[in-house]
């Protein structure tokens, strides 16, 4: 019998995150602070984190143990599925065999509670009874609203002005696990204000949701501030993902010759392509690797590498990274969680290293693959998910043409239910391509600080 989907057993989870500092050829530049310039330390970190995840930044320990509270949460949701996409390669008549990685499963539908549970824990854990947080789409919001839920925390979200209009049931997924959530920019803050003072219709961006969240941890005695993609701690805690990809794959009897995941900050492109990272570093694997970004915020493919802030007002750690300048607004396309100026410092300095590669496609094709891959596979896809359809079904195509026969594994982040008015808009015609806003960009760079 052909195979549709391996399935690990629960003893089979990991039990350890895997840490790619333990094995990068140079070591990542270090965080700057924004205020004094200088290299940040614990002790700058320790008002808005909890002090194990800043053990966790800037560990070099190979592996790190997954706490029993938080196996006990993951094994709800954990393993999930790999699936070969046997429907979706005969579409395309290509030799290429395609799986992804389905990580729909959790609850709140996305990869997301990977990092969400574990930063919720260490923060119970401190005593936190308050956290901070920013979203796009709200896949992030949504995760760490139940994290926060199983802990006894509240949380605060601010989401991104054009993802809180355009997906109203992600925001009534954080209300239900008693989550309050704002559109970004808000009047609550003093950047939030001056945003909106300067324009009462600014669409939001990651970064200024980021400066909002930031700002109230930092007024607030008995608030932290949590964050969901481009920290080194959030690429370890996603990489139980890549991890349970290396043995589902060995139940398959195939390695991949190309592993592919949409990446906006960063999140679960590191999550499942840091593990076959190792296996590439330390075994001499060949795997391509690639990052699959919006051709309206590219910054792996369009940024320059330096260093620069993470949020608008220049609050967050400065960090060396692609970037399209903190004050840069992208465009309002459907991918809300890919809408962020830089990139994770990790996934950054493994570009720069040439370890990894990056393409960016732009809206309609990927809505045009989401499609397909409904049609096939029958699974209704995010749009940030449709990237890395886009970029498997590219290479598929490849091998179509070329008679090659290769392995293509992809990580399916999250589901689309909740985003089926972009389907509707791109199935009556009404989607656009949004031209890449060079000019808005250079002046967006033109700020940045020198260091």
């Amino acid at each position: 019998m052909d195979s549709i989907k391996y399935v690990l057993p629960e003893k089979d989870m990991p039990t350890r995150w895997y840490n790619i500092q333990a094995d990068l050829p140079e070591p990542l530049p270090p965080y700057i602070h924004p205020v004094t310039k200088k290299p940040l330390g614990p002790d700058d970190l320790a008002p808005i984190f909890a002090m194990e995840l800043i053990k966790q930044e800037v560990s070099q320990e190979r592996y790190i143990d997954i706490p029993e509270e938080v196996q006990r949460i993951y094994r709800q949701f954990r393993p999930s599925p790999l699936y070969r996409a046997r429907r979706l390669e005969q579409a395309l008549d290509t030799p290429a065999h395609i799986y992804y990685k389905f990580e729909d499963v959790s609850p709140a539908g996305s990869h997301k509670p990977n990092s969400a549970i574990p930063q919720a824990y260490y923060n119970m854990k401190e005593g936190i009874k308050r956290l901070t947080t920013e979203t796009g789409a709200g896949q992030w919001g949504s995760s760490l609203a139940l994290a926060c839920k199983y802990f006894g925390i509240e949380l605060k979200v601010y989401m991104v002005r054009v993802s809180y209009d355009q997906k109203p049931y992600r925001r009534m997924m954080m209300e239900t696990w008693g989550a309050k959530c704002v559109p970004s920019p808000s009047p609550d803050t003093e950047c939030g204000r001056a945003a909106l003072a300067a324009d009462p219709n600014d669409v939001g961006s990651l970064g200024m949701a980021i400066s909002e969240a930031v700002e109230e941890a930092i007024k607030r005695d008995d608030t932290h501030y949590s964050l969901g993609s481009v920290l080194n701690q959030v690429v370890l805690h996603q990489s139980i993902i890549g991890q349970e990809c290396i043995k589902q794959m060995e139940m398959a009897g195939e390695y991949p010759d190309i592993v592919i995941a949409c990446a906006g900050g960063g999140s679960n492109f590191g999550g499942i392509a840091m593990p076959f990272m190792h296996e590439k570093l330390t075994q001499g694997k060949k795997t391509r690797i690639i990052a699959v970004e919006p051709a309206s915020c590219p910054s792996l493919t369009k940024g320059v590498y330096a260093y620069d802030y993470g949020d608008v007002v220049g609050m967050a750690p400065i960090a060396k990274m692609y970037t399209l300048g903190s004050h840069f607004v992208p465009p309002p396309v459907h991918a809300g969680g890919l809408r962020y100026h830089g990139m994770s410092p990790i996934i950054s300095h493994l570009a720069k290293l040439n370890l990894i590669e990056a393409k960016a496609v732009k809206q309609l094709p990927t809505f045009e693959a989401g499609i397909l891959f409904a049609q096939t596979e029958g699974f209704i896809s995010a749009p940030e998910t449709n990237h890395a359809i886009r970029g498997a079904i590219d290479e598929a195509i490849k091998c179509r043409e070329s008679g090659e026969k290769k392995v293509i594994l992809f990580n399916h982040s999250g589901h689309g239910h909740f985003d089926m008015t972009a389907y509707n808009s791109y199935l009556s015609g009404k989607l656009t391509d949004y031209e890449y806003p060079e000019e808005m960009v250079k002046a967006a760079q033109a700020g940045m600080p020198q260091v």
